[in-house]
């Protein structure tokens, strides 16, 4: 019988029940993945455990990080996708060991008028990730990259509840959709700052670091 603890006060006891009863548990390590471009969704997949980062392409063929997913949360693009059998548009992948469980695309509408809560929880979804879309927008838009860079840390210090980051250059330069030799700058700059200690792979955020720049 899958866990669904967390889920407890999402759902109703019932819908929990039908959940335990037809979701499939699946584990992935970090940097495994879980969704990728072109291919079919037969599951919605809701994060019971860890953090998901979700991608999408460009026009230019080059790969935008749209939002990560973190306990009960789940992608909205993929229940569309799979409601309406089409190939996934987005790529997801662990960010770390992520435990989640899929929700088989057969059960998605039933639900939707058999349990008021999962009808709350789909549509919220939805808002929620529009608005996190937004914010995304906003940010390649009209902020500074080096704002975007210490907000992309701030997020990654949220949703991993520790000060230290584990992200290589060219991983975050990927993400923010940079160069590496940029973001290497702006790390360096916030080290000389004594905002954060850079180790191989790793940041270490110091209490300076909500401080602003002077």
């Amino acid at each position: 019988m899958t866990n669904l603890d967390n889920l407890q006060a999402v759902f109703e006891p019932a819908l929990i029940q039908e959940m335990q009863q037809f979701g499939i548990l699946q584990h992935y390590n970090e940097g495994d993945l879980i969704m990728d471009y072109g291919k079919y969704i037969r599951m919605m997949p809701i994060v019971l455990k860890g953090t998901v980062k979700v991608y999408r392409l460009d026009e230019d063929k080059n790969e935008i990080l749209l939002y990560y997913l973190s306990s009960s949360e789940s992608c909205s693009m993929a229940y569309s996708c799979c409601v309406e059998a089409k190939k996934s548009e987005v790529k997801a992948i662990a960010e770390d060991n992520v435990e989640l469980i899929g929700i088989p695309h057969v059960k998605l509408d039933e639900w939707l008028c058999k349990y008021p809560s999962w009808k709350n929880y789909v549509m919220r979804s939805f808002n929620e990730r529009f608005i996190e879309l937004l914010k995304s927008i906003e940010s390649i838009a009209f902020h500074k990259l080096d704002e975007r860079l210490i907000a992309y840390l701030k997020e990654k210090q949220r949703l991993s509840g520790s000060s230290v980051i584990k992200a290589s250059h060219n991983t975050i330069a990927d993400e923010l959709a940079t160069s590496r030799v940029v973001i290497s700058r702006l790390l360096k700059q916030l080290e000389n700052a004594k905002k954060i200690i850079l180790y191989r792979n790793e940041i270490k955020l110091l209490s300076a670091f909500d401080s602003p720049m002077k």
